[in-house]
Order: C-alpha cells, then sequence, then structure tokens
C-alpha cells in the first residue's frame, strides 16, 4: 500500500514539474514576441534632408557649400524640405538660391525661405502669381506704432466723407482684409534691426484690391491693424459713421400734412359772384 501511495505521490511531482516546464516556456515564448514586435514597431523610419551649415539672413546665397544632409524622421519631415540635389539646386550647384527668410545652423531648408535658382531676392520673389505689389504711406497711428514687419498681415480701413442725397457723413469702412505686408519702406527683410516709425509699407494685392486702394489713399484716409496670427480674413461689413459711434439715432423728417384740394366755379348771380365747391377731377 505505501509503495502504491509512494508512486503515485512520485507521478504527481512529475506532472507537476512538466506542467511548470510548458508554462515557463510558454512565457519565455511569448515575451519573446512581444519583445521583437516592439522593438520593430518602434524603429525610426529616417529620410535624409538638407539643413543649413551656418546662419543665413535675408538676401544672402545659399550655395552647395553651405548645405548638407542629415538624418530625418520621416513621419516630421516639413512641409517644402528637400530630400534631393537636384531640387535644391535644380540648375545646377553654380547656381545659388538666395535667402528669403533667416535659416538657423542645422534647421531645414525649406522652399518658402528660397528664392528660385539664380533669382535675386525681391519684392517680385514674394509676389504670387497674379498678385501686384502697392505701396500705401503711413504714420505713427495709421501704421501701428512700428510694429509692423514683412510678413505680417493687415487690415485696411478708410476713413472719408460719403456725400449723396441720402447721407452725408464721415465714416470708416473695413475694405480690405488681411493683406500680407512684404516690405517696410525699402526693406523686405523680416528680421528688421532698427526701430522706428515706417513710413511707408507695401501690401501684395490682387489687380482689383489695387485699384480700390488706389482710390481709397486718394479719396480719404487709410489706416492699418495687425491681424494676429494664424486669423482668418473677415468677410463682414465693417463700417462706422459718428451717430453710430455714439449710438445716435438719426431722427425722421416729419412728413407734411397734405391738405385736402379744394375745387370751385364761379358764377354769377345777378350782380353778385360766387363761388361753388365742386368735386375736384383730375
Amino acid at each position: 500500500m505505501r509503495a502504491v501511495f509512494g508512486l503515485v505521490l512520485i507521478a504527481g511531482i512529475a506532472l507537476a514539474g512538466f506542467a511548470v516546464y510548458m508554462a515557463k516556456d510558454y512565457i519565455d515564448n511569448t515575451r519573446s514576441a512581444l519583445a521583437e514586435a516592439e522593438a520593430k514597431n518602434g524603429a525610426v523610419d529616417l529620410v535624409e534632408i538638407f539643413v543649413s551649415k551656418k546662419s543665413v539672413k535675408y538676401g544672402d546665397t545659399l550655395a552647395a557649400e553651405d548645405v548638407r544632409l542629415v538624418q530625418w524622421p520621416r513621419n516630421s519631415v516639413p512641409g517644402g524640405a528637400f530630400t534631393v540635389p537636384a531640387e535644391l539646386f535644380p540648375q545646377g550647384f553654380d547656381k545659388p538660391r538666395s535667402v528669403l527668410r533667416s535659416i538657423e545652423p542645422g534647421e531645414a531648408i525649406l522652399a518658402v525661405k528660397l528664392t528660385t535658382a539664380g533669382e535675386p531676392a525681391g519684392l517680385t520673389s514674394l509676389l504670387k502669381p497674379g498678385e501686384r505689389a502697392f505701396t500705401i504711406e503711413v504714420n505713427v497711428s495709421s501704421g501701428v506704432s512700428g510694429f509692423l514687419r514683412p510678413g505680417h498681415s493687415v487690415d485696411v480701413y478708410w476713413t472719408g466723407r460719403v456725400q449723396s442725397n441720402q447721407r452725408n457723413a464721415e465714416v470708416t469702412k473695413l475694405i480690405q482684409s488681411s493683406l500680407p505686408l512684404i516690405a517696410i519702406d525699402q526693406s523686405a527683410n523680416e528680421e528688421v534691426e532698427k526701430s522706428g516709425i515706417a513710413r511707408t509699407v507695401t501690401v501684395a494685392a490682387s489687380a482689383q484690391q489695387v485699384a480700390s486702394l488706389a482710390q481709397a489713399q486718394s479719396t480719404g484716409q487709410l489706416s492699418l491693424a495687425l491681424v494676429g496670427s494664424g486669423d482668418a480674413r473677415t468677410d463682414e461689413v465693417i463700417e462706422v459713421d459718428q451717430n453710430a459711434l455714439l449710438g445716435l439715432v438719426e431722427a425722421e423728417t416729419p412728413q407734411a400734412i397734405q391738405e385736402k384740394e379744394v375745387c370751385t366755379i364761379r358764377t354769377r348771380r345777378g350782380a353778385e359772384v360766387v363761388e361753388i365747391e365742386i368735386p375736384c377731377t383730375n
């Protein structure tokens, strides 16, 4: 009896050991598979893009010796980055490109910060197809106290007198919204180092907008309002006159009371002439 009990106990211990071994093997295999999956999913997909070797400012030329290729995460490549030399220098390495916006060492080179190959930096390189450059005279009050810089956007307000049969008042009206500034005085550089009040600003506008601005500048006073970064243009009609500013309501012109038309005829009765009322006819 003891022998049978011993055999059963040994068999039970053997089975328990085998089960523990199989469970450990399964757990080890599972951990290994998970580690391989994590390593595969965590691998960073890299791509080479061009960055600047040195600091370059507006108007500088960017040549082949000023750039280098670096590894960059593919999912984080900024829009407009260059990945092959033929895109950055399409006309060859002897045709440098001019810089429109400052680029710091190690910063990705983007298409919006460069002119086309061989083209110098200037206003024409900042204009999109169909756009024209128009200059607006400003002062300390109309030019936002010198805080304007190329690359900002502004709303343009016109102040002048409106005279017509129905209206004779001085009004201020929003005539253009979110026009991009491309130059302050004679500089198109965004990094304006000296402070001061600009005398002129230049905006990029369509031909129709240029005609509206020219007419407005010749018939009244233009004022600029700085548009916040990322703010969209407004299509809302904005117009204010003195009554709207002060909350006054124009009194209605009293209508004249039309008197009843009386029609008469004269007739003679003996030596006397009398008037007799009769119905009026048109």
